[in-house]
């Protein structure tokens, strides 16, 4: 299941467990310009309850989700 969100940056997360990609997310929504997209792949079973909190705690916008094989997908929007 793909989607057609245009992302403006990917951070690649695979292989990494609770809390290193939410870290990095955290770290790499910084680097975009509020309104920009960054699409974030992750392996971690625990990554779409995360990152829903994620999301939850810091006001910025869960544009898509989805999963593909064994990798989580995940695209946000910076809001602020």
């Amino acid at each position: 299941m793909t989607t057609d969100v245009q992302a403006d940056q990917v951070l690649d997360c695979s292989g990494l467990l609770c809390p290193i990609p939410v870290v990095k997310t955290s770290k790499a929504i910084k680097t975009i310009e509020v309104g920009q997209v960054l699409h974030m792949i992750a392996t971690d079973p625990g990554a779409p309850p995360d990152m829903e909190a994620w999301v939850r705690q810091t006001g910025h916008e869960m544009v898509a989700q989805a999963t593909e094989d064994d990798k989580f997908l995940f695209w946000f929007r910076r809001t602020k």
